[in-house]
């Protein structure tokens, strides 16, 4: 499995950015997606995450009704799109594939793609 992550950037604080996982492989219906974040000196922490075959995504608390998780079959892709930015979402966004079943749980996924940064300017 390779996941392609891009789109990070600069923004300022409540601008929007969406970043994009270009997966290839194999076939991912019995997977789900995630969006992991890590902040500089913090561990690396769970943001969004959806199953591929249903659709259905799943959000942190921290990013709840400002990220929104989505996927296009036909282009294996995966998108993460965040509005209102805070500095405090200022990281490496990596994306990750884990098999179905838990798909909050970081130790679940084992393909990782590389990270893409996100910086929020005050």
């Amino acid at each position: 499995v390779q996941l392609q992550a891009f789109g990070g950037g600069v923004v300022q604080a409540g601008g929007s950015l969406r970043l994009s996982c270009a997966a290839s492989g194999r076939t991912f219906d019995d997977y789900d997606m995630g969006w992991f974040r890590q902040a500089p000196g913090q561990e690396r922490e769970f943001a969004a995450a959806i199953t591929w075959s249903a659709g259905r995504s799943y959000y942190a608390d921290s990013v709840k009704g400002r990220f929104t998780i989505s996927r296009d079959k036909a282009k294996n892709t995966v998108y993460l799109r965040m509005n209102d930015l805070k500095p405090e979402d200022t990281a490496v966004y990596s994306c990750a594939v884990g098999l179905r079943g838990m798909p909050t749980t970081q130790s679940n996924y084992h393909y990782w793609g590389q990270g893409t940064q996100v910086t929020v300017s005050s």
